[in-house]
C-alpha cells in the first residue's frame, strides 16, 4: 500500500512541474515583448570626416558627455577621409581634433558638441581652410520616398572656389562655393554620369543609384583635377552602411544575451528526468524480493 500512496503523490508533483513548465513557455515571450515595447531603440549614428584640403592629417576623438574615455578614435585622418558610421546611445557628445600623433591628453585644435537624438544620424566634418577650420555638424537623413533616392552635394574643393554639379541633364548644385552643401533632393534611381565643373578643373564619374538609398556627393581636390566621392548615407529601409575607410570601425553594442527558453527547457527536462528516476528507484526498492 505504501507504494500505491507514493505514486499518486509523485504524479501530482510531476503534473505540477509540467504545468509550471507550460506557463513558462507561454509567459516568457510575452514578457520579452513587453520589455522590447517599453524600451524603444535609443541609438543614433555618428561618422567623422576631414574635408579641409590644406589641413594636415589629424587624430579625431569622440567622447560621450561626462566620460573621459574616447568612444571612437581615428588616427592620421587625411583630407577626403570619411569614417564608417558608429552606433551610439542617444545623448550628448564631444568631437575633438588633434594634430596627428599628438597625445590624447593634449589640447584639441578644434572641438564641438552635438546632441544625438534617437534614430538620428550625423556627420561631424572638419571643413574650411586651415586658417578658418571649423567642425560642422551635418544632419544626415535616413528615410526616402519609396522607390526613389535622396541626394545632396558637399563642395570641399578649395582649388575651385565655385563648382557646378550635374547628373545627366539634372542640375544638382550651381556654382556651389567652397565649404557649402545643398539640401537633400528627391531623384530617380538609375546609372548617371556625374560632372563637377569648376573654373579651371572638372571631374566626371558614373554612379549607380539604387532605389531607397541616400547619397552624399562630395567634390574634393585631387592633384591637378577635381574628384567626385560618393558617400552612401543609408541603404534600403533605414539600414546604415557599415563600410568605410580602413579604420576598422565596428559597432560597440554588447552582444545580446542568449534566449532564456533553451536553458529553461534543459532545466525543466532535467527535473523531469530526476523525478522519473526517483519513481523507478522507489518502485525497485519496494518491489517484493522474489520479483527482483
Amino acid at each position: 500500500m505504501a507504494r500505491l500512496v507514493r505514486i499518486p503523490r509523485l504524479n501530482r508533483l510531476l503534473a505540477g512541474l509540467m504545468l509550471a513548465f507550460g506557463l513558462v513557455g507561454l509567459t516568457a515571450p510575452a514578457a520579452s515583448a513587453a520589455v522590447t515595447d517599453s524600451m524603444p531603440d535609443g541609438n543614433g549614428w555618428i561618422r567623422l570626416a576631414h574635408l579641409s584640403p590644406n589641413t594636415p592629417a589629424v587624430d579625431v576623438y569622440l567622447y560621450s558627455f561626462g566620460d573621459p574615455r574616447a568612444q571612437m578614435t581615428l588616427h592620421h585622418v587625411a583630407y577626403g577621409t570619411v569614417s564608417a558610421y558608429l552606433r551610439v546611445a542617444a545623448g550628448e557628445y564631444t568631437a575633438a581634433m588633434r594634430g596627428a600623433g599628438s597625445a590624447a591628453s593634449s589640447q584639441p585644435v578644434l572641438s564641438t558638441t552635438l546632441s544625438v537624438k534617437p534614430g538620428g544620424a550625423y556627420t561631424v566634418a572638419g571643413m574650411g581652410p586651415a586658417s578658418g577650420l571649423r567642425l560642422r555638424i551635418l544632419k544626415d537623413q535616413l528615410e526616402t520616398p519609396k522607390g526613389k533616392i535622396l541626394i545632396r552635394v558637399i563642395q570641399a574643393s578649395m582649388a575651385q572656389h565655385q563648382v557646378t554639379v550635374t547628373a545627366g541633364k539634372e542640375m544638382l548644385a550651381s556654382k556651389l562655393t567652397f565649404g557649402s552643401l545643398t539640401t537633400y533632393r528627391v531623384a530617380n534611381p538609375g546609372t548617371w554620369v556625374f560632372h563637377a565643373v569648376g573654373e579651371s578643373q572638372h571631374a566626371a564619374q558614373t554612379i549607380k543609384l539604387t532605389p531607397n538609398c541616400i547619397h552624399t556627393i562630395v567634390v574634393v581636390d585631387a592633384p591637378g583635377h577635381l574628384k567626385i566621392d560618393d558617400l552612401l548615407d543609408a541603404a534600403g529601409e533605414t539600414n546604415m552602411p557599415m563600410g568605410g575607410v580602413e579604420t576598422g570601425l565596428g559597432g560597440t553594442a554588447p552582444r545580446p544575451a542568449p534566449p532564456a527558453m533553451p536553458w529553461l527547457v534543459t532545466v525543466a527536462g532535467g527535473g523531469l528526468l530526476t523525478l522519473a528516476g526517483a519513481v523507478a528507484i522507489r518502485r525497485a526498492w519496494h518491489r517484493p524480493l522474489h520479483a527482483r
